[in-house]
């Protein structure tokens, strides 16, 4: 083992090195340390960008080249790059314990309190942790070990994670296939259906919850029937079920209300959130729980620290939270988010009406998607491509739609991961009605160079057939 560590190449880089690299030596380490195909795929599709600077919803390259940012770090940057105010907020705590677990923290408390100002319904207690699949995995050990029963209802298209908790409940077999067998009793439902909910709750008596999103986002921005998530919750109180409502990603004002299930007036028995929490400066997630749902799980001495996070809920983090949250309330952001979300998709439907490539628009608030014709839509490119040729074409359309908006509109977006045909719209709350209109723009130009997906697919052949060969 001596040997085996002496003969690595122990020269050090420091911060002022990082800061200094250019783009050919940070694309090499990045190939050689981190992720090489990852690389690969951002290079095909034209991605491999080096931003310098950043301020609210606009970033720039290392050309200060100004790009305006419309994927938001999916849902994470509700209040744009590097907010001012929540970095003052922040500077007032450095000098704080940040980590410091035999003591109660009074920002933390502070945070909690007014998560649960916040939040629908009947919320009080928060755990806090470091991500949206942190907060899933903690929401599904509440349920277990609240109601004593273990098995887990989620959704066709659903995506809630990575980790192996949430990966069980995410409803597409291309992140699952490989990692079996995972957490056992999880039965998957179609999204929407609620008689589909209501037949496996009959079928067995052993279920804790049924987790679901008010919108799949990675699912293609998919908006749940109206009424559903409702209905969802009475079937689950008739069968003594927990209701976990996941808004990882359609918390904090982005759908035009504080969350997106309040529109159905529901009231969950544990909510998830992450992402727009941290103000886009730290990392941040938490789950809320109800009084009753909080003290079956962990409510005595004994069971209190059966659920613990080392950083979960330092003294930075949830500063920049208690910021973030003043900041959306303050500006009337969650209001926004609405006015700019109908404005936004009634410009981009009648887009949809013009071009036969933009099949669909979709979404609420500020979070909206774009789906474009796929290969499967097409007779002429299905009767020549086949195979995997075929699905590599199918899984690159939303893509070479992102990367014209980057490269010649310098628009950043990009595509959902489980339906790769549909481009993600979720830029800062602060985004203008002058930058949307742009957007607007921009996509007209695009699509009015293309007929249809056989146009596109024949303009960007170079592409796709480099990256099949890659495959």
């Amino acid at each position: 083992m001596e040997d085996y560590i002496g003969s690595k190449d122990k020269k050090l880089l420091i911060l002022e090195d990082a800061l200094l690299l250019e783009k050919e030596e940070i694309d090499q380490y990045y190939k050689e340390y981190v992720n090489p195909q990852l690389a690969n795929l951002l290079g095909l599709l034209g991605l491999s960008k080096q931003f310098v600077r950043a301020r609210d919803t606009k970033v720039w390259d290392h050309k200060n080249v100004e790009y305006i940012d419309f994927l938001g770090a999916y849902g994470a940057l509700n209040i744009g790059h590097n907010n001012e105010f929540v970095r003052e907020k922040i500077e007032k705590v450095l000098e704080m314990p940040n980590l410091l677990q035999t003591a109660i923290n009074p920002i933390t408390t502070v945070l909690a309190k007014n998560l649960a100002s916040i939040t629908p319904g009947n919320l009080k207690h928060t755990f806090f942790c470091n991500s949206g699949a942190e907060a899933v995995e903690g929401a599904l050990k509440l349920a277990k070990i609240a109601t004593g029963k273990s098995r887990i209802i989620y959704c066709e298209g659903s995506f809630h994670g990575k980790s192996m908790g949430a990966l069980s409940v995410t409803g597409r077999n291309k992140y699952k296939q490989y990692f079996g067998p995972l957490v056992p009793l999880a039965e998957e439902i179609p999204y929407g259906d609620i008689y589909g909910l209501r037949d496996v709750l009959r079928q067995f008596d052993d279920v804790a919850a049924f987790i679901v999103e008010p919108v799949q986002g990675e699912g293609g921005i998919i908006v749940s029937p109206k009424g559903y998530l409702k209905a969802a919750e009475d079937l689950c109180k008739q069968h003594d079920v927990m209701l976990i409502v996941d808004e990882v990603q359609t918390g904090f004002g982005r759908t035009g209300y504080w969350f997106a299930s309040e529109e159905d007036h529901v009231s969950p028995d544990i909510l998830c959130m992450a992402k727009a929490l941290g103000g886009g400066l730290m990392p941040i997630g938490a789950y809320i729980a109800t009084t009753e749902a909080w003290n079956k799980g962990y409510g005595s001495m004994e069971k209190c620290l059966l659920h613990t996070s080392t950083f979960g809920g330092n003294t930075w983090a949830t500063a920049a939270g208690v910021a973030t949250v003043e900041y959306i309330h303050e500006n009337r952001l969650v209001e926004e988010a609405g006015e700019k979300g109908a404005y936004f998709i009634e410009k981009l439907r009648h887009l949809q009406k013009v071009y036969p490539l933009l099949k669909d628009v979709r979404g609420k608030g500020l979070m909206l998607g774009l789906e474009f014709q796929s290969i499967k839509d097409n007779r002429f490119l299905n009767k020549f491509v086949r195979g995997k040729t075929a699905d590599t074409l199918e899984e690159y359309v939303g893509g070479l739609i992102a990367t014209e908006l980057l490269n010649e509109h310098k628009i950043i977006t990009a595509y959902t991961l489980n339906n790769p045909n549909v481009i993600r719209i979720e830029p800062p709350l602060t985004i203008s009605y002058e930058e949307i209109d742009y957007f607007v723009g921009a996509l007209d130009e695009i699509l009015s160079k293309y007929k249809g997906v056989t146009d596109l697919a024949i303009n960007n052949f170079g592409n796709l057939f480099r990256s099949i060969l890659r495959r």
